[in-house]
């Protein structure tokens, strides 16, 4: 009996080790964050685990734990939400009771989920989206896409687009009182992609009649160019998401080729033809200095890949890689980015990319900040740091929209 104890007690340890990494010294709330940090990386051990010995894929195992914390279209004395389609797109509405004497105004948000996870009926969106009806006295439309790897790129974009597309018809603004004035287009993380592409397209579509006011994209991922930024080396071990898994998740998004994560590793996972591509997301320049501290500028080694993927170079993939006339057409854009983020660079070069295309850019930078903190807002897990973001996307949207 004691050597079983000895052996349960030295595997526990092991298994410790393995999945604590320590928590940056300025996080709030910091024990609170181990613990979330410690059973986010045990699923990820876990689902790992499950996928090696063949019972099931990583992202199988993920998708099934999301699924846990899905809500239903539940009512409340503020907002009538209900779960319908735009173009077979499901979306989920939020119309705020009070009589408006005027059209009022709407957010179309896009969640994120690292285009593998996730839906409008995750509690934390839901929760989101109806604080934003309520306290904007807003239409807020939560839009769900189809998800990798079962639908890989361009399916996440395709959906976006067509549901707006189809909310932006007269015959729709009207149906639920919407002023086509005074629309935003919202996401974070891969919904903060999503959302920048898509705004990106109607901003220069002629054929859209109705344009987007504002966006607000929430530590978006905007590049898969180059893998190696600051951001990517300091947070590479870091709280809740880790650039092995980003990696994986990533690749599961553009490709089943099973030799792309490991370019994507190496950062030589580009074609040679993308070398001109590589102005656009040069963070040596596009960086503001206290990021770029004294890491060495190297463009990644082109051209050691077998596969050929345009999406790579895709503006759809990467906003980022949008010329500057295509940026000039945006609107008044709102960027967070969180110091302890691994997608926080791709952010910053977005904010300097807008301005120097002359877009009104409001950034705001959390320096006790980590990527996904707006999973946590609602009990019984929720951080300050998650209600902190909120409360800025809301007030920026409230003076802005």
């Amino acid at each position: 009996m004691g050597s079983k104890a000895l052996c349960l007690a030295l595997c526990c340890v092991l298994f410790a080790s393995h999945i604590y990494i320590p928590i940056p010294g300025n996080i709030e709330e910091r024990w609170k964050v181990m613990a979330l940090d410690a059973i986010f990386k045990t699923c990820t051990f876990m689902g790992m685990c499950f996928e090696y010995i063949g019972i099931m894929t990583y992202e199988d195992f993920i998708s099934m734990i999301f699924r846990l914390d899905y809500t239903q279209p539940l009512s409340d004395e503020n907002v009538t939400v209900t779960d319908t389609a735009f173009t077979d797109i499901p979306v989920r509405v939020y119309l705020p009771k009070r009589k408006s004497e005027t059209p009022r105004r709407a957010v179309i948000y896009i969640h994120g989920g690292a285009y593998c996870f996730g839906s409008f009926k995750q509690t934390a969106f839901d929760f989101l989206n109806r604080w934003t009806a309520n306290k904007l006295d807003a239409v807020v439309v939560g839009v769900d896409y189809r998800l990798a790897p079962q639908h890989r790129f361009p399916a996440q974009f395709e959906d976006g687009i067509a549901a707006v597309k189809f909310f932006l018809q007269d015959k729709i603004l009207t149906k639920y009182g919407v002023d086509p004035t005074r629309i935003c287009i919202s996401g974070d993380s891969s919904g903060g992609r999503l959302a920048a592409a898509v705004t990106q397209q109607v901003q220069n579509d002629l054929e859209i009649k109705h344009k987007i006011k504002v966006q607000a994209l929430l530590y978006p991922h905007l590049q898969v160019i180059d893998s190696y930024l600051p951001s990517h080396r300091e947070n590479e071990n870091g709280v809740v998401l880790t650039r092995d898994i980003a990696i994986k998740l990533v690749s599961l998004y553009i490709t089943e080729d099973k030799t792309f994560p490991q370019a994507l590793k190496r950062n030589q996972h580009m074609p040679l033809e993308s070398r001109p591509l590589f102005k656009f997301v040069n963070w040596s320049t596009l960086l503001p200095k206290k990021y770029r501290k004294d890491y060495v500028y190297t463009e990644p080694i082109l051209g050691r890949t077998s596969y050929s993927l345009p999406a790579l170079m895709d503006i759809r993939m990467s906003p980022l890689l949008a010329n500057d006339s295509q940026l000039q057409n945006l609107p008044s854009t709102f960027i967070l980015t969180c110091q302890h983020d691994i997608l926080r660079d791709d952010g910053l070069m977005y904010v300097s990319r807008l301005q120097n295309a002359g877009v009104q850019v409001t950034h705001e930078h959390i320096e006790d900040g980590f990527h996904g903190a707006l999973s946590f807002m609602a009990s019984p897990l929720y951080l300050h740091l998650g209600l902190r973001i909120r409360d800025m996307y809301i007030s920026w949207l409230d003076k802005n929209l």
